[in-house]
């Protein structure tokens, strides 16, 4: 009965971040390659009669990207979205959508004019009921069509340059699924060859943008169809654990009594079916996934491989990475030395920060310890913990951003890896987004972390390390500029006293520097530094 009333929600709902705007997948759309379609509100295209939007053509950066993908012209996703669209909306204000009928992220009201920040909680930090309708919100979203978008089935050119639309439909969370999919998938090549060094969410400076992107739009789309507009999403906060705490029926599904590769009948996620988890056969046909039902979830917490992954991650591990003061590195992929992302990402070693892919730790060892479905990446979010992690790992990502404050000058702007600079647009987002507009911190955007929120020592360490940071990098300056000084002193001093004495005299007329005791008390003594 929840369900469908819930569902039936859905024809009152505006539409939602996502992948291709079903409005926009069709022949007309795709050959003149504009997606601009109208807002309800006025009927007008981008809503430009009532100054919320208008249709312009994209403007792609220019900025040369790294030699990780030496082709060009061969895969639909470069300079994303112009192979299928070149003339999009583009919003003005707060508004924001694929026809900018919707509010940007932290804002609400008629006009978007009303600022917000909603509070994501630690999933053992809800109530009964709480819990019991998140997994009834996402059950709900697995079973529910999107209204808004559709995936496509076929690359650009398997459409005959847009003559012959390749789409389907798909339900709400599958969407989310193709989508992640979709930013990692190889590249096909034709006839039996791929290029698999490719990915536009993850081994690159996006990895924590992108993530953060999918996650408010996943967020928001829940909100949407279930009408819970104060929906966030809770996180598992899994340092220091010893095994995977959410791992039973009461949350994210136990173990099958018979089989430890699949979940316990008792859970609602039992019954799902996956998607987007067979690469390699996609990769041998040359096509797309497809969206079709491949089997139930499979997850075998703790039987992973021990020699990759030995434990979870521990607070040591996480605090270590967000002392580290570079965003990025070097070859920014996942042979980046001493980058707060690769760290983080998990390719390099949580104790020293120097890449060693053979070695899963942080964010990796979740996907790996989990010994199933959400360890390999194309398939990872068919389980719902994927959501979960995620949010944990963003709440990190957050803390570095608070802790450094690092300008958007520090996310790099050139020779990323393909998708990843930093005014490139996300793969596969309509409306589209740059990496930069999500390299900001959460508050900016709607939202905050529970334990973030908390007056600890922890905070207060937080705010204290960049200060500290810059006094470190500049103590040589000033220990330099103290010695000066003192030089510079002692022959003022020096000069002076041989100009008392060839004047003969210490009278009060010749002693301007002399400061009368009852005025000293009144001086204060300033630093810039």
């Amino acid at each position: 009965m929840l369900l469908f009333a819930l569902g039936f929600l859905l024809v009152i709902l505006q539409p939602c971040a996502g992948q291709f705007p079903r409005v926009c997948a069709n022949m007309q759309s795709l050959q003149s390659k504009e997606c601009c379609p109208p807002w309800d509100g006025d009927g007008s295209p981008c809503g430009e009669l009532s100054s919320r939007g208008s249709c312009q053509n994209i403007l792609l950066s220019q900025a040369p990207l790294g030699p990780q993908f030496p082709f060009s012209g061969v895969d639909d996703r470069e300079e994303w979205p112009s192979v299928f669209y070149n003339r999009t909306c583009r919003c003005e204000g707060n508004y924001m959508g694929y026809n900018c009928g919707e509010c940007k992220f932290g804002f609400s009201g008629l006009n978007c004019t009303e600022r917000q920040v909603k509070t994501r909680r630690n999933i053992f930090q809800l109530t009964t009921s709480e819990k019991n309708r998140f997994l009834a919100y996402l059950n709900l979203a697995k079973h529910i069509p999107s209204q808004d978008y559709v995936i496509a089935t076929g690359t650009y050119t398997q459409m005959n340059n847009g003559s012959n639309p390749m789409f389907r439909d798909i339900n709400v969370y599958d969407l989310f699924v193709w989508m992640h999919y979709y930013a990692s998938r190889d590249t096909l090549l034709g006839g039996s060859n791929v290029w698999r060094d490719i990915d536009f969410a993850h081994e690159a400076p996006g990895f924590l943008p992108w993530h953060r992107a999918f996650l408010l739009m996943w967020e928001r789309q829940i909100q949407k169809i279930t009408g819970d507009e104060n929906f966030t999403i809770p996180y598992w906060d899994w340092r220091d654990a010893e095994d995977c705490g959410v791992c039973n029926d009461e949350y994210m599904g136990g173990r099958h009594p018979t089989n430890p590769n699949l979940l316990s009948p008792a859970s609602i996620f039992s019954s799902w079916q996956v998607i987007c988890t067979q690469s390699e056969e996609y990769n041998s046909q040359q096509a797309l996934c497809s969206a079709t039902s491949e089997g139930p979830i499979r997850r075998n917490p703790g039987n992973n491989d021990k020699s990759r992954t030995p434990r979870l991650p521990s607070s040591a591990d996480v605090e270590f990475c967000l002392s580290l003061t570079q965003y990025e590195s070097g070859p920014m992929d996942k042979m980046a030395n001493y980058s707060f992302r690769n760290t983080l990402e998990g390719f390099a070693d949580p104790q020293t920060a120097i890449s060693n892919p053979s070695q899963s730790s942080l964010h990796n060892a979740l996907h790996i310890y989990m010994n199933g479905s959400m360890s390999q990446v194309q398939g990872s979010a068919n389980d719902p913990i994927f959501v979960l992690h995620h949010a944990f790992v963003d709440s990190i990502f957050e803390r570095w951003l608070r802790r450094h404050r690092p300008m958007i000058e520090v996310y790099p702007a050139a020779n990323a890896p393909i998708g990843h600079n930093r005014e490139n647009y996300m793969v596969p987002f309509i409306p589209l987004y740059r990496n930069g507009e999500f390299f900001k911190p959460s508050r900016e955007l709607g939202y905050d972390y529970a334990y973030l929120q908390e007056p600890a020592l922890e905070s207060f360490q937080d705010f204290l390390t960049p200060y500290l940071q810059q006094a470190r990098q500049i103590w040589p300056w000033l220990v330099g500029a103290a010695v000066f000084g003192s030089v510079v002193t002692a022959v003022l001093t020096r000069h002076i006293r041989a100009c008392w004495k060839k004047k003969g005299g210490t009278s009060s007329e010749i002693q301007p520097l002399l400061i009368e005791s009852e005025d000293y008390n009144n001086i204060t003594y300033q630093s810039n530094f």
